[in-house]
């Protein structure tokens, strides 16, 4: 164990985070909530953005549901799919945590003990869609696996394990 005398908090061995036991539920839960508000505001910068580009008269009231044009609203979909990812990927690719995993003490890494690579962030990215909307099935499959992975996490090669409260984020 490797410690930094100036916080006293440590950097983990390659032993160590082999032996680290996979996060709870409720922590990637409450996580994913914390990277929530950080993932709107950038979609709301956005949002901002695309009304400079393309002017405030893209969107109409027609009897009480709002009419947006087609190509605006297929721009906001691709720019809030690619930033949500780009966010997450580029998270666990550097450090492992967002900063929603750093305040619950969690972090992703691959079933080898190293940060993702591309492949494998986009695939757990995608792959995590569909195992929250599907009533949470997905996630729920961790009480059946025996490593406690998600289901995105055993289909995409990861783990999010939980960090000792001794260790320091990065």
């Amino acid at each position: 164990m490797n410690s930094r005398p100036e916080t006293g908090k440590t950097l983990l061995s390659a032993e160590e985070i082999a032996d680290l036991p996979r996060a709870g539920l409720w922590r990637r839960i409450a996580a994913l909530l914390y990277d929530m508000f950080l993932v709107a505001a950038i979609w709301m910068s956005l949002g901002f953005v695309l009304q400079l580009l393309f002017g405030p008269g893209t969107s109409e009231l027609v009897e009480g549901e709002v009419q947006t044009d087609p190509v605006v609203s297929r721009v906001m979909l691709f720019m809030m799919v690619t930033s949500a990812a780009a966010f997450y990927i580029g998270f666990w690719r550097k450090t492992g945590q967002t900063l929603g995993m750093i305040a619950w003490r969690i972090r992703v890494l691959g079933t080898d003990n190293r940060p993702l690579d591309v492949k494998a962030g986009l695939s757990r990215f995608f792959l995590a869609w569909p195992a929250f909307w599907l009533l949470g099935l997905g996630y729920l499959w961790m009480y059946v696996d025996p490593q406690r992975d998600a289901a995105h996490e055993r289909l995409s090669g990861s783990k999010t394990v939980l960090l000792p409260k001794h260790a320091r984020p990065f």
